[in-house]
């Protein structure tokens, strides 16, 4: 396997001479705290922040440790085993931009000096390393979508930026969607969004205002794929730090409520040669999508019910991946994807080949997921589809939600699943998550999802008592 995969904590230990540097660097700029992070399960950080005198110890791999099997839902160990290391990447080390004296380092973990089995970001950087092997090297993009909300005087969520009145006449149509005045009135939080992501040197491209009430997404460069993986982490702490400082929340729940659109999080990939970097591998000589792109694809679509599982990880996932919603906020169709197929620009599908840009557009994602096992599962998919010469099938150019069942079962398209449990069972039956997750992580993470949703089927919902109570 590659060597961009560290096999003992010591070959993971950051070099001492950047150590100095990057602690001279913080001093001077008056930070006083290191969070260093790790990323558990589901996809969230945990930390143990520590003053800047201990920076040198967390760098040498003898900072804060660990009980992460205590906390993280993943019991592969017990009371008596060893606690995990944290090892900072200095590549992730930034000054928070909602408080400038504590500075914020992405962590792998350690075990017994190996790298541990229920780290996702070790994870990702294995799958990094055996698509290395192949000679390959991924690019991502991730387009987040969000919904600010603040508490009313009730203390109830209530949506941040939406002048019609709570009762009475609300217009049915697609109100926000890129509107003007919206977009002015959001300005002050959009604005300090915008200064810093440019201060991190992202290249942020715009700031949309999305379909539902107070829904917004972010448009910036891609990058390496770990990169990209650590900036979501660290994007989605931004965004919800300088939320707070404007009385409001940011919630990443896929559709809070049944008349919003979906706050997806589409992942965009692309590939290169490690041999021929800076060329687009998907795009052919000339232009055009080349028979990678289409192998890449291939792979996707093959193992799409297991990447599903991953990209779109909670009950509330799939209330949002359906062709029709009644009572929608812009009429009725949700412009998002429900088979797994792809098509050129079709955002009906599960994988859209956009127009502009040669990179695979996966649709089926959210802001929920654990984004270094999903870009795992992406990257070894379409590695495999890419070696193995995968064929996709034709592209699928027509509108899905219009399309009858006969015409699909005739061209042979598969739905995405319908509820978390038909994805999860469909991950726990997949050998490519057993191969990139490891057997260990896979039956955690199945068994953790399916509590939660044999906790959603036995709870009796608000929707049930006003359908039956007085009915039957």
């Amino acid at each position: 396997m590659s060597s961009l995969f560290p096999e003992t904590l010591q070959e993971a230990l950051p070099d001492p001479k950047r150590v100095a540097e990057e602690k001279a660097r913080l001093e001077s700029a008056g930070v006083k705290y290191i969070l260093s992070c790790w990323i558990d399960l589901l996809g969230v950080p945990k930390t143990k922040p520590v003053p800047m005198s201990d920076f040198e110890l967390l760098c040498a791999g003898k900072g804060p440790q660990f009980a992460v099997h205590s906390v993280s839902f993943v019991p592969e160990l017990g009371p008596h085993d060893p606690d995990q290391v944290p090892v900072p990447d200095l590549n992730t080390l930034e000054i928070c931009p909602w408080d400038s004296s504590c500075a914020w380092v992405i962590s792998d973990l350690f075990w017994k000096e190996k790298p541990y089995n229920m780290c996702p970001r070790n994870t990702l950087k294995q799958a990094i390393s055996r698509a290395a092997d192949q000679g390959l090297a991924m690019y991502a993009g991730i387009e987040p979508e969000f919904i600010t909300m603040k508490w009313d005087e009730n203390g109830m969520p209530v949506k941040a930026f939406d002048n019609d009145p709570p009762q009475g006449l609300r217009p049915r149509r697609q109100a926000f969607g890129y509107d003007l005045e919206y977009s002015i009135d959001a300005m002050g939080f959009l604005g300090d969004l915008i200064d810093i992501i440019e201060g991190l040197g992202w290249n942020l491209h715009d700031v949309v205002a999305e379909g539902a009430y107070s829904q917004f997404e972010l448009d910036f460069h891609y990058t390496d794929v770990l990169a990209m993986a650590d900036r979501f982490i660290f994007l989605r702490a931004i965004l919800k730090e300088i939320a707070k400082k404007h009385g409001m929340f940011v919630t990443f729940m896929p559709k809070p409520t049944t008349g919003d659109w979906r706050s997806g999080a589409h992942l965009n990939t692309s590939m290169q040669r490690i041999d021929a970097r800076g060329i687009n591998l998907y795009e052919k000589p000339g232009g055009g999508w080349s028979d990678e792109a289409l192998h890449a694809v291939g792979g996707i679509l093959h193992h799409g019910e297991a990447i599903t599982a991953i990209a779109c990880s909670t009950v509330n996932s799939y209330n949002g991946l359906v062709s029709q919603v009644s009572g929608f906020e812009g009429g009725c169709y949700t412009w998002a994807p429900t088979h797994m197929a792809y098509g050129s620009n079709n955002r009906s599908a599960m994988l859209r080949l956009p127009q502009s840009r040669y990179a695979i557009e996966n649709r089926a994602a959210d802001m929920c997921m654990n984004v270094y096992i999903a870009f795992a599962m992406t990257l070894a998919a379409s590695v495999q589809g890419i070696v193995n010469k995968i064929d996709p099938g034709p592209s699928l150019d027509e509108d899905l939600y219009v399309m009858s069942d006969d015409e699909k079962a005739k061209r042979k398209l598969n739905a995405l699943p319908l509820n978390l449990y038909e994805a999860i069972t469909g991950l726990g039956k997949s050998g490519l998550a057993k191969e990139v997750m490891g057997p260990v992580m896979l039956n955690s993470y199945v068994q953790y999802k399916l509590d939660e949703w044999n906790r959603y089927h036995q709870t009796v919902t608000d929707w049930e008592v006003q359908e039956y109570l007085r009915l039957y």
